[in-house]
């Protein structure tokens, strides 16, 4: 009997279930998969949406609407440049044959740089000095010859002035004698004929020395501005030879420099640059529909993180590229420890001023003048969407121009998890 039982319960266990039981089993065990899966989203949507109904206060920036002075401003973004940067250019073809400095060195006026092959220009120098002395020598040599030849002339002159005189003096002993009756009317006239010559031949002498005067006047003119003009030139090759040295021309720091000992350099190539990194100053950019705000005097504030710096608008481009103005902004601070070259700024360049108006702070929600869905709170116990329109601003507050009363207290950070609810409830 036992034996029995056990190949019955061995019949059992080896019997095939069918397809169709199989199948109703699956499908109950997805049917209950899904509805609780159904459950728990339906549950987890009904605590975020229970959640997103209620807020921390703490976790709010909240602005008091006020009446106040706006001093209007216009957004613009910029740069942190040094002070001053000046590229050292190569003032001749050469090469470098040694470099005293590396970038990132701090050097003084008048530290040498690095050192250029100055043999051949040199040279040329030497030989320009000897072709200067040449010049001087040939000026000096006619200055000489023309002194020596107007004497000459006016030598003859005063030789013709006595010839002149004596025959004035036979001319009149000649006319005395003829009235007399002792001469003859020949010889006076003839006495005549050689005044008469005589004086022509002085005039001509007299008419020569004021030509040749002018003529070798305007020769030593010509010889002189030659002169003049290579010397120029002999300084003009001074003046690169002491450039050739490469020398820091101010207190800076050495931020590039060619050091590739025996490289060539061309004339005009860049070999080094020197910036003072103490002191910065602002390049700045504007969208050009705001150009008529931006003046040189103008006052502008300069923004990094939570800090601002107080500066003046120094130089504008007149011309608008690729729709923005560039400007330059000198700061009242101009070594403050926040900055650093390179560094990305807000600049908002200050313009008209008004009273009495109604604002609120300025914060990442404000995108320009228009109309606005703002969370106003209300009995300090709940937020309320409001349709609020805003005017002009600067880089602290917002002008309201609609939708709020002065005490008004306005959520003004990041409420875009909430774009959906007019109310929100206060935790």
């Amino acid at each position: 009997m036992p034996v029995h039982v056990k190949i019955i319960i061995s019949k059992n266990m080896d019997r095939e279930i069918p397809k169709q039981e199989r199948n109703r089993k699956r499908n109950i065990r997805i049917i209950k998969a899904s509805v609780y899966s159904v459950g728990i989203i339906i549950l987890i949507s009904i605590m975020i949406s229970a959640f997103r109904n209620k807020i921390y206060k703490k976790d709010l920036t909240l602005s008091t609407a006020e009446t106040g002075s706006l001093e209007i401003s216009y957004s613009a973004s910029g740069k942190v440049v040094p002070a001053f940067e000046e590229i050292i250019n190569s003032p001749i073809d050469s090469r470098i044959v040694e470099v005293y400095k590396k970038s990132g060195d701090s050097v003084d006026a008048g530290t040498p740089l690095l050192k250029l092959d100055l043999q051949s220009t040199e040279t040329d120098y030497r030989k320009m000095l000897d072709e200067e002395q040449m010049k001087k020598c040939q000026l000096e040599q006619l200055e000489i010859n023309n002194r020596t030849a107007l004497s000459d002339i006016a030598m003859n002159i005063k030789i013709s002035e006595m010839k002149v005189n004596r025959m004035k003096v036979e001319l009149r002993n000649e006319k005395y004698l003829d009235s007399l009756g002792s001469g003859t009317t020949d010889k006076v006239r003839k006495a005549e004929l050689d005044y008469n010559t005589g004086v022509l031949q002085l005039e001509q002498l007299r008419q020569q020395y004021e030509n040749e005067k002018q003529v070798k006047d305007a020769d030593l003119k010509v010889k002189e501005l030659d002169y003049n003009i290579y010397v120029k030139s002999l300084a003009e090759m001074k003046r690169t030879l002491d450039e050739a040295r490469i020398l820091s021309p101010h207190r800076a720091i050495l931020t590039y420099i060619n050091n590739q000992i025996g490289a060539r350099v061309s004339k005009g190539s860049k070999i080094a640059i020197v910036s003072d990194l103490r002191h910065f100053k602002v390049d700045c950019e504007i969208a050009d529909t705001y150009g008529n705000h931006v003046k040189v005097g103008g006052k502008a504030i300069i923004r990094s993180g939570s800090s601002k710096l107080e500066g003046i608008i120094s130089n504008v481009t007149p011309l608008s590229q690729n729709g923005v103005i560039d400007f330059t902004v000198q700061l009242k601070d101009n070594n403050n420890k926040i900055l650093r070259s390179g560094l990305k700024t807000d600049v908002y360049v200050m313009s008209a001023i008004k009273d009495n108006v109604l604002r609120i702070g300025n914060d990442s929600y404000y995108m320009g003048a228009g109309n606005y869905n703002l969370f106003v709170l209300e009995n300090g116990k709940k937020l309320v969407r409001r349709n609020v329109e805003l005017g002009e601003s600067n880089f602290e507050y917002v002008e309201v121009t609609g939708g709020l009363k002065k005490g008004d207290q306005v959520v003004i950070s990041d409420m875009s998890d909430y774009k959906n609810k007019n109310e929100i409830t206060i935790k």
